[in-house]
């Protein structure tokens, strides 16, 4: 049996930064925090995002969380 512990979190905001005048894509830009509480909920980080975004003059797109797991044998 393994057992795996969060050891790192980060918050990623990819925000739509404005559209490419040759093909028409949008263009994202991709901010990254570091030291993200481990116990936060989706929903806490939602609404941290929010916030932050809503002091950015992007639109916030997408909102990502990564997480770093040691995995250890039990």
């Amino acid at each position: 049996m393994a057992i795996a512990k969060r050891i790192k979190s980060q918050l990623r905001m990819i925000q739509q930064s404005g559209i490419d005048e040759k093909t028409g894509r949008a263009i994202f830009k991709t901010r990254t925090f570091n030291n993200v509480k481990e116990e936060s909920t989706a929903a806490q980080m939602m609404s941290a995002a929010q916030a932050i975004a809503s002091l950015q003059e992007w639109p916030l797109s997408k909102l990502e969380r990564r997480d770093d797991l040691n995995i250890t044998k039990a």
